[in-house]
């Protein structure tokens, strides 16, 4: 499942220089998540970085993204041609 940000962020931007995949961005109003490069940080850590350092924990995993974890690693592949 892929992550998003809601309504709650604050533009802190703390989030953005943690993912690895570089999945998150400035929206027009608050950043944003593309769930085609969002692994949840699978391939790299064992939790989400962006929900680690979210100081208003407003990053909840996207019920319209659902993945697996297998799907999830072949993801992390596909983005990071590993």
């Amino acid at each position: 499942m892929a992550l998003m940000i809601t309504d709650e962020c604050i533009n802190c931007d703390v989030c953005e220089p943690e993912c690895p995949n570089d999945a998150i961005s400035p929206g027009e109003e608050i950043y944003v998540i593309d769930p085609n490069l969002c692994t949840e940080c699978v391939g790299h850590y064992d939790e989400p970085q962006c929900q680690q350092v979210c100081p208003v924990d407003c990053i909840p995993l996207d019920p319209d993204k659902r993945e697996t974890h297998d799907e999830l690693m072949e993801k992390y592949h596909r983005v990071t041609d590993k």
